[in-house]
């Protein structure tokens, strides 16, 4: 039966931009191993699969695939489907809510939809992340971190951030770099992942102090245990960001603004807007935010 896709750029307002998303909207009837397929077809980092609420006071139930494995929640693929979900509904501005396999994730939308041609659908999302970030007790090197990235040990760190594990639903490594140079130098491979780090090299978040730029950091993520050799914008690893940071930074009470550039080595400029709150040194909650872009729409055969 046909069934109706569409293809965004997130984290971007330009197309070409950011980190591509597929979107299929009629999804009933796929099965796990089509919807596998089907995301191994697109080949983009995360394809959503779109089906009927389970709450019907929600807009939509969500599955995401990358094209290794099903995710319980990824941020580029929560802002892309709100604000293609808003554009579908002809909503401006308002709130969805959406079922992903991690729990139901709020949205708050804006939307315009003007003119022809490439770009002129867009919008822009925030969502308060379903799971606040946690850190894992575990002890990973310097050397370690710097051998699985082809960097000197030198490279790895600045101030009091360190290299540590921290999830809010999907797990990362996050390993901070000295300055810009050392992150654009970085040079992993799968072999040093697994020799250097096991298991906690699946993901890894690499950031540094944007000292040339507009953005509080800069970061770039590889994650070849994942299926995807480079991330262009990870909206589930800045889910977990703030929480790495009260690591190793005092925070006020209050809330934080932090905007994470990403994408910039790989040609795919993406723009990623932090917000968290801190009361008592911990993390209350945290929102994701950025913009979208409809790039394709078609028609799949299947």
């Amino acid at each position: 039966m046909p069934r109706r896709f569409v293809t965004l750029d997130v984290f971007t307002s330009r197309p070409f931009g950011g980190n591509p998303l597929a979107v299929v909207l009629d999804a009933q009837g796929l099965d796990d191993a089509a919807m596998q397929q089907i995301s191994r077809e697109f080949n983009v980092s995360e394809t959503v699969f779109v089906l009927p609420p389970k709450n019907p006071a929600n807009r939509a139930r969500i599955r995401i695939f990358s094209v290794a494995h099903e995710m319980p929640f990824a941020g580029h693929p929560t802002v892309g489907t709100a604000v293609l979900l808003a554009l579908e509904d002809k909503l401006v501005k308002g709130t969805l809510k959406i079922e992903e396999p991690i729990g139901t994730v709020t949205c708050e939308v804006t939307t315009q939809s003007a003119g022809q041609g490439a770009g002129s659908r867009k919008g822009a999302a925030v969502f308060t992340a379903p799971r606040k970030g946690e850190l894992e007790e575990v002890d990973i090197s310097r050397a370690a971190c710097a051998e699985a990235l082809n960097l000197d040990e030198s490279d790895i760190g600045f101030d009091a951030h360190r290299p540590v594990v921290a999830s809010a639903g999907v797990p990362f490594l996050f390993v901070p770099l000295a300055n810009l140079t050392a992150l654009a130098r970085a040079r992993p491979d799968e072999a040093a992942f697994i020799n250097s780090l096991g298991g906690f090299g699946e993901a890894l978040y690499l950031y540094t102090l944007d000292e040339e730029g507009d953005a509080d950091f800069r970061a770039r993520m590889f994650s070849p245990g994942l299926g995807t050799e480079e991330d262009p914008a990870t909206g589930a690893a800045a889910a977990a960001f703030p929480c790495v940071l009260l690591d190793a930074e005092n925070r006020v009470d209050g809330h934080h603004k932090v905007r994470i550039d990403q994408g910039f080595e790989m040609g795919r400029p993406s723009r990623v807007d932090l917000g968290f709150t801190v009361k008592g040194g911990q993390v209350l909650d945290a929102t994701i935010g950025g913009s979208a872009v409809v790039i394709a729409e078609g028609v799949l055969h299947i």
